[in-house]
């Protein structure tokens, strides 16, 4: 026998865009502020839920390499149950939900278990983090073709879904998300398909937010540069890279990098945070 829903039950698929609070949609906020429930990832900013009213249900699921809160099975089945509860529910999701945020596959099983929804889009990370790096992903004097790829394809899938011989030398500029853990591979398979070696290269870790770092290189020497360096990161390979030497104005800024205390009650800090921000 089907689930009886109550009325009202619905479903926002949110992003919560690249990490920095000021990117966050208008349209992500109101639907925050009108949510029963909150499930939110682990690259969603924390600080985007001063917008979920105070009796919110709020639940973290948030998922990192090795760890996960809950299978994705599991936070299908939550947000399926949530609803049918007649809850409100806001799923926020890093970036895009359905820029490699596995959104898509969320949206189908709230289909076939006919709950509405409506689909929020973000300022996903892959146009964010290379903005705040200095580096525009398409130039005229360069490229006009760019590509986002996963670094972390499905397990289980028995051969990769990735044309590198197309993708090695037919895209100007390469986005790779998920992939720092495997970039000596990456490095590999885009080189024996005819990538030269000096390719400028950047990893960006954390971008938009104020612990941004940015390593740049070649694809020859990069792997070696970021030995040890941990998620999250995008991989930016392409000329577009050399750019970042004259563009990089995130670190330019006078606070860029610092961390500072806030000394006052929650209700004065937000604006002063703001203030700070501002100054990077």
């Amino acid at each position: 026998m089907a689930a009886v829903s109550e009325p009202g039950g619905k479903v926002y698929l949110i992003g919560a865009g690249p990490g920095d609070p000021g990117l966050f949609t208008l349209k992500g906020r109101r639907c925050l502020e009108e949510a029963d429930v909150v499930v939110y990832d682990y690259l969603a900013n924390p600080r985007l839920l001063r917008y979920v009213k105070p009796d919110a249900e709020v639940i973290y699921v948030g998922k990192r390499a090795g760890q996960h809160t809950l299978p994705q099975e599991e936070i299908g089945r939550l947000l399926v149950e949530r609803a049918h509860q007649g809850k409100v529910v806001a799923r926020l999701k890093g970036g895009d939900p359905f820029i490699f945020g596995r959104g898509g596959e969320e949206a189908e099983e709230l289909a076939a278990a006919h709950i509405p929804f409506e689909v929020v889009p973000g300022v996903t990370s892959a146009v964010a983090a290379p903005a705040y790096a200095g580096i525009p992903l398409t130039h005229r004097d360069f490229t006009s073709t760019v590509a986002f790829v996963t670094g972390h394809e499905d397990p289980t899938k028995e051969e990769t879904g990735i044309a590198w011989d197309k993708i090695a030398t037919g895209i100007g500029t390469l986005v790779f998300f998920m992939g720092v853990g495997q970039l000596p591979e990456i490095v590999m398979r885009l080189t024996q398909h005819g990538r030269s070696p000096a390719t400028p290269a950047a990893v960006i870790r954390w971008g938009t937010r104020a612990g941004q770092e940015v390593v740049t290189g070649t694809l020859a020497d990069l792997p070696e540069k970021c030995r040890g360096m941990q998620p999250p990161a995008l991989i930016v390979v392409g000329e577009v890279v050399a750019l970042r030497e004259k563009l990089r104005w995130f670190e330019a800024m006078p606070l860029s990098g610092k961390r500072i205390l806030i000394t006052r009650a929650r209700e004065q800090a937000s604006s002063f945070a703001r203030i700070l921000e501002a100054a990077g």
